[in-house]
């Protein structure tokens, strides 16, 4: 079983960088979308919140920071604010405390579900999380404060995460004293990564954009990721399409522009495959991604995300190769593992 790496210290905005003079590793983890309630409802009340990360957490673990997106608010309360067909929630009691037990330490709420209980739920949500010692991004109060990085630190490394989404319905968006999301504008993207660069050793952003169940990518995502590596980041993490889209290297940053779902509360026929990325860090600059491919097929794994091996996981890397192909990026397959080295 791998060693589980230290919780990162959580810390505010920084005045300045952290030293650089030694050579540290960092890992982070990231993985899709995360809703636990719906037809999955049944089931966690069955065998726990826990159960969902069972097969998953100790490659979780391995990293210092864990990331997710997760849809949907956490709360009891409130009412449905819209009348979009998919309304989501779940325990914020059960769901926090399960997240930060399989490692979660920084989650985006920068998606089409956020407020699907209102701005209560939003508020139920933050609560949940903070209670539970889990940092999030992308939601917030008004735009100000959804457009607010989180700073957190592991190993002396200061890393800055933000989130934004591109999906609708528009009255999720924040706006100057209206809750709700952090809506992706490109100046927003580079003014956001460019000030949260001077304060941090490496800037990780998370979208929630692009078609569902569709790989081909819709020209604004390939234009703000580059905006925001332009900018400063090392990283873009995306998400909503509930299925794996390609890996694009560009300049020192690297681009996944669709992790897929991880445990979600649907029986899909189209998302039954993803990965969780484990990004490594050497000396403040990326160096190495891993792509673990998941079974994410819930008719198979009732809402309990597995590694796959084999051929099954050679098939997940084949797809990611020829996806990524096409933007440019060339990844090795190391024992079913999907690899991508820096230059």
């Amino acid at each position: 079983m791998p060693k589980a790496a230290p919780s990162p210290a959580l810390i505010p905005a920084p005045a300045r960088k952290a030293p650089t003079a030694s050579a540290v590793e960092l890992r982070i983890a990231a993985v899709g979308d995360i809703m636990l309630g719906g037809t999955a409802a049944p089931e966690m009340q069955k065998y726990g919140y826990d159960y969902p990360f069972e097969q998953t957490k100790d490659i979780l673990k391995q990293a210092q920071i864990v990331f997710g997106n997760l849809e949907g608010p956490l709360t009891d309360g409130g009412a449905a604010g819209t009348a979009k067909q998919y309304v989501f929630r779940s325990p914020p009691d059960k769901v926090a405390p399960a997240l930060a037990r399989a490692g979660f330490n920084v989650v985006s709420l920068a998606n089409n579900h956020t407020l699907d209980y209102g701005a209560e739920g939003l508020e139920d949500t933050r609560a949940a999380l903070d209670k539970a010692g889990i940092r999030h991004a992308g939601a917030g109060r008004n735009a100000a404060e959804a457009r607010q990085p989180v700073y957190m630190m592991a190993d002396g490394v200061t890393v800055a995460v933000l989130a934004y989404s591109l999906t609708f319905p528009e009255e999720f968006w924040a706006g100057p004293d209206k809750p709700g999301t952090a809506f992706g504008h490109e100046k927003h993207v580079r003014a956001d990564v460019a000030a949260a660069r001077q304060t941090a050793d490496i800037v990780v952003v998370s979208f929630h954009w692009g078609q569902e169940g569709k790989t081909e990518l819709r020209d604004y995502q390939t234009q703000l990721a580059h905006a925001a590596i332009d900018a400063g980041a090392a990283a873009v993490l995306g998400h909503h399409p509930h299925i794996l889209q390609g890996v694009e290297r560009y300049k020192d940053g690297v681009i996944l522009y669709s992790l897929g779902n991880f445990a979600f509360g649907s029986f899909s026929n189209t998302a039954t495959r993803s990965a969780i990325a484990l990004l490594t860090f050497r000396d403040r600059q990326w160096r190495e991604l891993k792509m673990v491919p998941l079974n994410v097929k819930n008719a198979e794994v009732v809402f309990q995300p597995r590694p796959l091996v084999g051929r099954d996981a050679a098939e997940v890397v084949g797809q990611l190769q020829q996806l990524s192909q096409s933007l440019g990026t060339t990844l090795e397959n190391r024992d079913g593992v999907a690899v991508l080295l820096a230059e």
